[in-house]
């Protein structure tokens, strides 16, 4: 019993962290929107550079509100913690990117149906990567 009782409360705090991790994600979703559009459109920057620069302060602020609030973090080595999770973030990029590229390119699904899968598939690898590793 006692057993199966702490197998429920891993559980539980198992889904939290996800749940956090998703919410931190998807308050990600608008600070790379909001700071490409700020930097295409008022600012008059390169689409791709604005692009990037979106990704970058979004990965930034994730891994600020992932440290402090999903993974509670303590760890005094923030700047290797923070490669880490950058480094993590990146692989998911390409991810992202190689799973629309075979399902869009290469097996013609509908692009919005490949970005679902994508954006499945580097939600489960960034919060795997970051579990095991940057905050583990």
């Amino acid at each position: 019993m006692k057993s199966l009782l702490l197998n429920i409360v891993l559980s539980r705090d198992f889904l939290l962290k996800f749940l956090k991790f998703g919410v931190v994600g998807f308050s990600g979703v608008f600070v790379n929107f909001g700071v490409t559009y700020v930097c295409k459109e008022w600012l008059k920057w390169n689409k791709y550079l604005s692009n990037i620069l979106g990704f970058i302060v979004a990965a930034t602020s994730n891994y600020i509100l992932n440290r402090l609030w999903t993974f509670q973090s303590s760890n005094p080595q923030i700047g290797a913690e923070y490669a880490k999770y950058f480094g993590i973030a990146l692989v998911g990029l390409g991810l992202d990117t190689l799973t629309v590229y075979l399902l869009n390119g290469k097996l013609k699904w509908n692009f919005y149906l490949s970005k679902v899968f994508a954006v499945g598939v580097s939600t489960l690898w960034n919060f795997f990567g970051n579990l095991l590793f940057t905050f583990a």
